[in-house]
């Protein structure tokens, strides 16, 4: 079998081996390899030369480690090669923190080191240096799994997962990239010491979550789902697991739990964006907490508006950027929006897309139609959903926040002969809303008329205004909120 091996990876082993010692590809990069997956998103490459004798031959490298892995700078403009690591072949000796060996041996065997790795599939070698004859090193029958799609713990699972507790959620996450199933003595040791998660950093439970939910097609949701069956979500996101067997009303044929998992696999499968398969995943997150009554007339009365503060919680819990726990949680809080033809003037249009926020507005229908496929029904965007995305092109148009207005801070302070403070504010919020109700007045002179006029007002009913204008209820959730919570079951 032949490999297209990067000529930077191919140069640095043909080095090792020049000055007398051993090299091969390994793990990862071999599984890839093998299963035609395209290029490795990593290439790692184990040898018997210590690290000092490694940076002998690559003056120029890193070493900042205690476990035998050093830096190879390649000077390649490809992310993935452009610092290879290189590590000496080694046994790990008991692991107190369930993340990292107390102790690492340097060994001279190649079947060795692999033995010390999680997974067969990753428990591989190439070797390169037979010429044209490459040879793949597999004392664990990794090939034989590949072929079966089967994720087998090397050796006694029980003793990989104490050694290392992040290797459970590893387990999931190959399974869902890889559309592969779990053997089950592996299974089933990940079940007797899922308990173990809960000593692992949050910010690495954090990046294995992120590729289970970002990998391919179903496998964010059969990933969520083994997590589940696993024990390991418990450890993870407990808030989920609330919506199992919870039913909810006639529009809904299916339990909280499935509902927000196919909505999930819907986002998924439209390659839609990390934030909104997460928000998808936890927009109803909140609907057992406010559930009221059972049956058809259940209802989950304000469950957005608690479900953005949950999956606030979550994300920050988990250690999540602030970008991303702002938007997922703010998309979590407004999903829920009713909207239909000739209710909505365009002014309730502009005032929702001030609310939501311009630059969340294509992110938001993304989740209203996960949350619509993942309610059963037949299409993601009905011709309500349809004119609505056509009203809110128009809105773009129309001023829709204080930036887009023909007047500025600056020129109400000059008009007013103020200084900078929050009486600006309060007009530019007041002008605004204005401008939205009739865009027509987005006009220099007007506003300026207005701003004088309004500056004469004084300070305490000028904030009230202001906040008036600012709270200013859309018809998505005013004009039309008897029919709306008709429509959706709730108080």
């Amino acid at each position: 079998m032949k490999f297209l091996i990067p000529k930077e990876i191919s140069q640095i082993i043909r080095l090792i081996i020049k000055a007398g010692f051993n090299a091969y590809i390994v793990g990862g990069s071999v599984r890839d390899l093998l299963i035609k997956n395209g290029a490795p998103k990593d290439w790692d490459i184990a040898t018997d030369a210590k690290p000092e004798e490694i940076q002998k031959i690559f003056p120029d490298s890193i070493y900042e480690n205690r476990f035998g892995t050093v830096g190879i700078k390649t000077g390649s403009k490809t992310p993935s090669i452009a610092i290879v690591e290189v590590t000496t072949f080694r046994r790990e000796e008991k692991y107190s923190d369930l993340r990292h060996p107390d102790k690492v041996v340097f060994t001279d065997n190649i079947e060795e080191d692999l033995a010390r790795r999680d997974f067969t599939i990753n428990a591989l070698a190439l070797n390169l240096s037979k010429g044209t004859a490459e040879e793949i090193i597999d004392p664990f029958h990794g090939r034989e799994d590949l072929k079966n799609k089967i994720i087998r713990a090397v050796g006694d699972p029980n003793k990989r997962f104490s050694e290392d507790a992040l290797r459970m959620m590893r387990a999931v996450r190959f399974s869902a990239e890889l559309g592969f199933s779990i053997e089950d003595k592996t299974k089933k040791a990940i079940q007797k010491s899922s308990k173990l998660l809960k000593s692992i950093a949050k910010e690495r439970i954090r990046d294995e979550l992120v590729k289970i939910i970002m990998s391919d097609d179903g496998g964010p949701y059969s990933g969520i789902v083994e997590l589940e069956k696993l024990g390991l979500l418990e450890y993870i996101m407990p808030e989920l697991r609330e919506g199992i067997g919870v039913a909810q009303n006639k529009h809904h044929i299916y339990t909280v739990w499935e509902h927000n998992l196919l909505a999930l696999d819907y986002s998924a499968r439209q390659n839609y964006s990390f934030e909104v398969r997460l928000a998808s995943l936890l927009h109803d997150v909140a609907k057992p907490r406010v559930k009221d009554g059972e049956g058809e007339n259940a209802t989950f009365y304000n469950h957005e508006v608690v479900g953005g503060k949950m999956a606030r919680q979550v994300l920050m819990r988990l250690k999540f950027s602030k970008n991303i726990v702002d938007t997922v949680s703010h998309l979590v809080r407004w999903h829920l929006f009713y909207y239909n033809v000739g209710e909505v003037t365009e002014a309730g249009v502009r005032r929702f897309v001030r609310k939501v926020g311009l630059e969340h507005i294509e992110d938001l229908l993304k989740v209203r139609e996960a949350d619509r496929i993942g309610s059963g029904v037949p299409k993601a965007v009905p011709y309500k959903l349809r004119h609505l995305k056509f009203m809110i092109e128009k809105a773009k148009t129309a001023p829709i926040s204080p930036k887009m207005l023909k007047i500025s801070g600056d020129d109400i302070m000059k008009i007013l002969k103020i200084a900078p403070g929050p009486k600006i504010g309060w007009i530019l919020a007041i002008l605004l809303e204005e401008v939205i109700d009739e865009p027509k007045k987005n006009d220099k002179k007007l506003l300026s008329e207005r701003a004088m006029e309004l500056g004469k007002t004084e300070d305490a009913k000028l904030r009230k205004l202001a906040k008036s204008a600012m709270d200013a209820k859309y018809e998505f959730d005013s004009g039309i909120e008897a029919e709306m919570k008709k429509k959706y079951y709730v108080k």
